[in-house]
């Protein structure tokens, strides 16, 4: 029994172990709590049929041994105490060949029939209960056997099918993480604003122009008096206050050296009012180069973004080495072809034999992707759905 109980308690610890490891959030905590808790009370029910119908039986059989061991030494009392009379009546008759005394001889009579009829009556007893506590051993070993046995096989039957439970559960949760459920997704894109990528140094890793014409800041102080001409000046101070740089790719003809603007002769008032500012050339000149340079800038960054975004995808989607991405319809990263059967067990999943081409795309959400699945599309016949990676081989 001291066995039993200290295989419950080692068993009760390893349970309570194994809770303490189960993490909440993974599936069948809570049964895997009531499951060693079932294990807990099955322990208690066959250590109380043990007690009951095992340890009660056996200590009760143990104790007649006592009683007859006391029984045995009290029979050898009463044989001596039987001789003794015995010895004195037969002394108490040779006394009295001389003068014969009935009373004490009848007295010592007396004494011999009782001491003989007790020592005969436990002889007796003894004789009867000895052999019937002999020939029970049989029977009682049989039916203490059997108790324990039985309940050793009601325990054991009830213990597997617990840890069958407790089997399963692991199962469950071992399926669940090869297929990524408890793993730690990985970032999907830069945290950093798009001001900031556009800005990064390895996309504007662009050298600067070199400047090929630089106007004087020196301000205009001839006066314009109609709404053409002042606009036509404004244009003119923010020209000369921020040098023109031409692009050495530009597609426009280099703009060449002006002379600055005070070196010009002044213009009298008749001459200003008919100032025309779309016949001034060195107008004409700045403005073409702006446009020249504000186009170039817009198709770098438009180059820019579309080569970042390029390298985006690869990186989130790791196209293995080896995989063709040529001539592929659009929206399809690369190919595979599948090198192992493979049967669906979610209705977001593909389902496909050995040597089935398989196109893989995007996935519609990117925080929706798994480690170790991908998203494609079966050639065949345009079935839509996630597929393990590891089922499959690029082409």
């Amino acid at each position: 029994m001291i066995i039993y109980v200290a295989i419950q308690i080692a068993s009760k610890s390893l349970l309570e172990s194994i809770g303490e490891i189960y993490e909440s959030q993974w599936s069948g905590h809570d049964l895997l709590f009531m499951q060693t808790q079932s294990v807990d009370m099955l322990w208690q029910d066959f250590n109380h049929k043990l007690a009951d119908q095992v340890l009660i039986p056996l200590n009760t059989y143990q104790g007649q041994f006592s009683e007859m061991r006391k029984k045995i030494d009290k029979r050898g009392r009463k044989l001596v105490d039987y001789d003794s009379q015995r010895h004195n009546f037969q002394a108490l008759q040779l006394g009295m060949t001389k003068k014969r005394d009935d009373v004490k001889l009848n007295k010592g009579r007396e004494q011999l029939e009782e001491a003989k009829r007790t020592y005969d009556m436990l002889n007796s007893e003894l004789h009867d209960e000895l052999p019937a506590l002999y020939d029970s051993r049989i029977l009682f070993l049989v039916t203490n056997l059997q108790s324990l046995f039985s309940a050793e096989q009601v325990f054991h039957t009830e213990n597997a099918k617990v840890f069958a439970e407790l089997e399963a559960i692991v199962d469950k949760l071992a399926t669940e993480s090869q297929r990524g459920s408890y793993s730690v997704k990985k970032s999907n894109g830069s945290t950093l604003p798009r001001n900031t990528i556009n800005n990064s140094p390895v996309i504007n890793n662009i050298s600067p122009p070199p400047i090929t014409a630089e106007e004087p800041a020196s301000p205009i102080t001839t006066k314009i008096q109609n709404d053409n001409d002042k606009s036509i000046s404004s244009q003119s101070e923010e020209s000369n206050a921020v040098p023109i740089k031409t692009l050495p790719h530009s597609n426009s003809p280099p703009a060449t050296p002006e002379a600055p603007i005070n070196s010009t002769p002044p213009l009298d008032k008749s001459e200003s009012n008919n100032v025309d500012g779309c016949n001034n050339p060195i107008l004409l000149s700045k403005a073409s180069d702006v446009k020249t340079h504000v186009d170039n800038k817009t198709a770098t960054n438009t180059n820019d973004t579309e080569t970042s975004h390029t390298k985006h995808t690869e990186e989130l989607y790791d196209i293995p080495v080896g995989a063709t991405t040529d001539n592929l319809p659009s929206g399809v990263l690369y190919r595979v072809k599948a090198t192992y059967k493979y049967a669906r067990e979610d209705a977001d999943e593909l389902s496909f034999d050995v040597d089935e081409i398989i196109q893989v795309v995007e996935y519609d959400d990117p925080e929706e992707q798994e480690e170790g699945w991908l998203m494609g599309i079966k050639e065949n016949n345009g079935e839509k759905g996630m597929f393990p990676a590891n089922f499959t081989k690029p082409l």
